[in-house]
C-alpha cells in the first residue's frame, strides 16, 4: 500500500478511538466530517485520473477532495485575518516546492528516497510557519503541494514540455498527506506551548480559541456561536 494511504488508515483508526478530537474540534471539525474526508480520500485515490488536457489530468483523492476539504475549512476560518494568511502561507509554500522541485535531481531514482517527502515536509513546515494556526497551517500545507504542480503544468504547457503532470495522483498524494498533517501537528504542539505561554506581553489582552489568539470579544461570540450549534444539533437529533 502506498505510504500516504497507509497514513490515512492509521489517522482515520486514530479519529475512531477519539484521538486527535481536540485537534479536530480546534480545526472546526467533527469526528464524522474527519473521517467523510479521510474516506473520500483514499477511495478517490483509486479511481482513475480525470483529464484536463492530453498531458495534464487531476485525480480526485489526491486533489479534488483536498481542495474540497480545503475550501471547508477556509469557510470555517474564525477571522479575516486567519484567511488571509491561509492564502499567503499557500503562494508562499507552493513556491518554495517548486522551486524545490527544480534544485532536486531530475532522475527521483538517483536519490535515496522519494522527492515527494521532501516536497511534503517543505510544504507542510513552510505552511505552519506562515499559516500559524491549525487551519491556515494545514491549508497552506495541503495547497502549497497541489500549487506547486499546477505551476509545472502551467509551465510544460507554455513551454510545450511533453511531461505530464497528475495533479494529485502517485507519489504527489503522499506529498498531499504528510504536508497537510505534519503542518496540523506542528501547529498543535507549538500552539500548546504558545497557549501556555499566552503569548507574553504582546497578547496578555488576548486569549487563544480555536486555534489562534483572538480578542476577548471575539473568542466569547465564538464559544457563544458553538454553545448555540451544540444546543442545535441536540435539538435536532431530539426531533429525529
Amino acid at each position: 500500500m502506498p505510504f500516504g494511504l497507509t497514513v490515512l488508515v492509521i489517522v482515520s483508526i486514530l479519529v475512531l478511538f477519539g484521538v486527535g478530537h481536540r485537534v479536530l474540534d480546534r480545526m472546526r471539525l467533527s469526528d464524522k466530517t474527519a473521517l467523510l474526508f479521510l474516506a473520500a480520500i483514499f477511495i478517490g485515490t483509486l479511481l482513475p485520473d480525470i483529464p484536463i488536457t492530453k498531458r495534464f489530468s487531476i485525480n480526485i483523492g489526491g486533489a479534488i477532495v483536498p481542495i474540497i476539504l480545503v475550501v471547508y475549512l477556509y469557510v470555517k476560518a474564525g477571522t479575516r485575518e486567519e484567511k488571509m494568511r491561509s492564502i499567503w502561507a499557500s503562494i508562499i509554500s507552493g513556491a518554495a516546492v517548486y522551486v524545490m522541485g527544480k534544485i532536486l535531481p531530475s532522475e527521483p531514482e538517483t536519490m535515496v528516497f522519494d522527492p515527494n517527502y521532501i516536497y511534503g515536509i517543505l510544504a507542510g513546515i513552510i505552511g505552519y510557519l506562515f499559516g500559524r494556526s491549525r487551519r491556515a497551517s494545514f491549508i497552506a500545507g495541503v495547497m502549497g503541494v497541489i500549487l506547486a504542480d499546477i505551476a509545472q503544468g502551467i509551465e510544460n504547457a507554455v513551454l510545450n514540455i511533453p511531461t505530464p503532470v497528475r495533479l494529485g495522483a502517485g507519489g504527489a498524494m503522499d506529498a498531499v498527506v504528510i504536508s497537510g498533517l505534519l503542518a496540523v501537528i506542528l501547529a498543535e504542539f507549538i500552539g500548546e506551548i504558545r497557549e501556555k505561554m499566552q503569548g507574553g506581553t504582546k497578547k496578555k489582552d488576548m486569549t487563544f480559541n480555536h486555534g489562534e489568539f483572538m480578542h476577548q470579544e471575539f473568542s466569547e461570540e465564538l464559544n457563544q456561536e458553538d454553545e448555540e450549534n451544540k444546543k442545535a444539533g441536540e435539538q435536532h437529533e431530539k426531533e429525529e
